[in-house]
């Protein structure tokens, strides 16, 4: 488990999310806004809406602005429509990447996206290539000095949660995506405060990248997020603690 979610841990840390919090926002009202177009405006009979809904709070979105998104996604508000897709790629040493597009203009996206696995050394695939290395999971991280780590063990497992991961500085809880919820609620509720928290894309094996190849992965991770129409990218790269330290301070 180790990489990518590693570096995404470092991120928060650091306050790199902060300082986008604005686009974190507008990928979290076009999710929000898409769930209720998809499944409808009450978020106890639509589940996805309810995972964004916990995203959205998770950084501190203002009430109005979900409610705002729920509405624009039932059509009480005028939205924009948004296209779903998927694409599939490699990056430097032949890491596996998933990117998960929204977007109301897929040549301009796929435009965006093409330039920059051409820019840092990757390629786009065809369809299905890397999909079947991901799994998708509930992630909810903790800083390990900051958590009580067996009481985080007993209130994860109680409340269903398939498996907690040391990784060094961190622990990760792995949920099924439909127990996500019901895990994070009982962890709020017993004071264990996480990092983060999201469903994502868990990679099943992970290659091990260093040198120029580590820092044009973690280039081309983040030139793909910094898009609006990117709501999230996922690989499988394991970077050693130290270069990611090291790259997260440049």
């Amino acid at each position: 488990m180790s990489g990518h979610s590693k570096w995404s841990t470092i991120k928060h840390k650091k306050g790199a999310a902060d300082a986008k919090r604005g686009k974190v926002f507008t990928k979290l009202i076009r999710e929000i806004t898409v769930a209720a177009r998809t499944g409808g405006g009450d978020p106890d009979g639509n589940p996805r809406l309810r995972t964004a809904i916990i995203a959205a709070k998770a950084e501190n979105m203002p009430k109005d602005n979900i409610e705002r998104a729920i509405k624009k996604g039932t059509g009480e508000l005028e939205g924009t429509s948004y296209e779903e897709s998927i694409c599939e790629g490699y990056g430097p040493s032949g890491i596996a990447i998933l990117v998960d597009i929204m977007t109301d203009n897929k040549n301009r996206t796929m435009a965006e996206i093409r330039h920059a696995f051409s820019k840092y050394n990757g390629s786009i695939g065809s369809t299905g290539c890397v999909a079947w290395m991901f799994d998708k999971k509930g992630l909810i991280s903790f800083d390990k000095a900051k958590v009580d780590e067996e009481k985080l063990m007993e209130v994860a497992l109680e409340a269903g949660a398939e498996d907690i991961n040391d990784e060094g500085t961190t622990l990760e809880v792995i949920t099924d995506p439909k127990d996500f919820e019901v895990v994070k609620e009982a962890l709020d509720k017993n004071g264990l405060t996480c990092v983060f928290a999201k469903v994502t894309m868990i990679p099943q094996n992970m290659v091990k990248v260093d040198g120029k190849d580590a820092e044009h992965a973690l280039k081309l991770v983040e030139a793909l997020e910094d898009s609006d129409d990117v709501q999230g990218v996922y690989a499988n790269f394991d970077i050693p603690d130290e270069v990611l330290e090291r790259i997260s301070t440049q």
